[in-house]
């Protein structure tokens, strides 16, 4: 397994970042960068033309990670070159969000195939329930594959995000990758690193990722109370203050990001579902937890890889961490970058969802806000 890096900005072009030996008949091309760049034909192309035999896969982004460093406005491709696993490629249009649950489980029985190990799929950001797409994957894989992967993301801006499959970035496209034989290992790891506060709430009224009410009252107005002044900044603001959504009938909680708030009738759109009867939580952040959470994502994917040194790490982390950490976003990049030691290639982004198992021993996939979620890969 082989990998070659490359860094496009508009002030330096395309420059190597990293390269082992000749990667030209990569398999996969992964391409993290802004929505307008990847919708120039330009550099589809050109990456085409140095990896013809690859996929290429990529999302817009709210940042692009490339090696211990975050960008803006650039694009970063990370082509692979497998000698002893083999990728098939599956994609579906979404025409409303409420296909999410029937697009996730047609993706997974595409790719249910014998010696399918791992799943990484990519999703349009914005017009996406990321829980109902992550349950009609886990339908169709029967519970017993990982996916990982994530929602594209539009800096803080919410206007639009773009998926590349083999073209220039497309808006509404979901596209998932899987992973086959047994010579690949695949782990994975997930953690928040946010504070809660308040009491717990309950959801009197939702129907799917739309909150109505909480205790009876409308939920953007309580929301707002909770804000103060950073409420003037909705819905970007909501990004510093997720909700922890406590599940009854399990021990798991899931964080949930504001996508957007509709004055008219006080009601906030999630990233995914609020379930009626569930409770929830305001969460506030704690820089030194954020970047605890960072390394022990990183640590969780040893325990289910099953060896050490990965070759290619892809991270993926909120669009909501990186507006908090601001100057100080790296600095969860160099600590995952401690654990998973020098020699694995490091791509990935900032996203507007996160979608991984809960923990390393667990295959059934969630949608995660406000969290840093990766993906290791090596052959053996």
């Amino acid at each position: 397994m082989k990998t070659e890096q490359l860094l496009f900005t508009e002030r330096d072009k395309w420059q190597i970042i990293h390269s082992q030996n000749d990667c030209s008949g990569a398999n996969l091309v992964l391409l993290f960068g802004s929505r307008q760049l990847l919708k120039q034909k330009e550099h589809i192309d050109y990456i085409k033309s140095l990896y013809p035999q690859a996929e290429l896969i990529g999302a817009s982004t709210s940042g692009e990670i490339c090696c211990n460093e975050v960008h803006e406005s650039s694009i970063v491709s990370t082509a692979i070159l497998f000698d002893k696993t083999r990728i098939k490629v599956v994609k579906a249009e979404i025409k409303n969000s409420e296909d999410s649950f029937n697009i996730g489980h047609k993706l997974a029985e595409e790719l249910k195939q014998d010696g399918l190990v791992h799943v990484m799929v990519f999703s349009e950001g914005l017009n996406i329930n990321g829980s109902e797409l992550t349950k009609g994957l886990n339908k169709g894989l029967g519970n017993l594959i990982p996916v990982t992967g994530g929602l594209a993301g539009d800096q803080a801006d919410f206007i639009e995000t773009v998926l590349v499959h083999n073209e220039p970035g497309q808006k509404n496209l979901i596209v998932a990758i899987g992973f086959y034989g047994e010579n690949i290992r695949i782990g994975y790891g997930s953690e928040g690193g946010w504070d809660s506060f308040g009491v717990d709430r309950l959801v009197t009224r939702s129907k799917a990722n739309i909150l109505y009410e909480l205790d009876g009252q409308p939920a953007l107005e309580l929301y707002k109370k909770y804000l103060g002044d950073h409420a003037r900044a909705l819905p970007a603001s909501a990004l510093l203050f997720p909700l922890s959504l406590r599940f009854r009938d399990s021990e798991t909680s899931v964080v949930r990001t504001v996508l957007s708030v509709n004055e008219h009738d006080g009601s906030m759109v999630f990233a995914g579902d609020i379930p009626e009867g569930e409770y929830v939580r305001l969460m506030k952040v704690s820089f030194d937890k954020l970047i605890g959470g960072a390394v022990s994502a990183a640590e969780m994917t040893a325990i289910n890889m099953g060896v050490s040194n990965p070759a290619l790490a892809v991270l993926i982390s909120c669009v909501g961490r990186k507006l908090v950490l601001k100057q100080r976003v790296e600095e969860e990049i160099e600590a995952v970058r401690d654990v998973l030691g020098a020699e694995a290639t490091i791509t990935g982004f900032y996203s507007y969802g996160e979608i991984s198992p809960a923990g390393p021993f667990e295959h059934r996939c969630e949608l995660h806000n406000q969290t840093m979620t990766i993906t290791v890969f090596k052959e053996v």
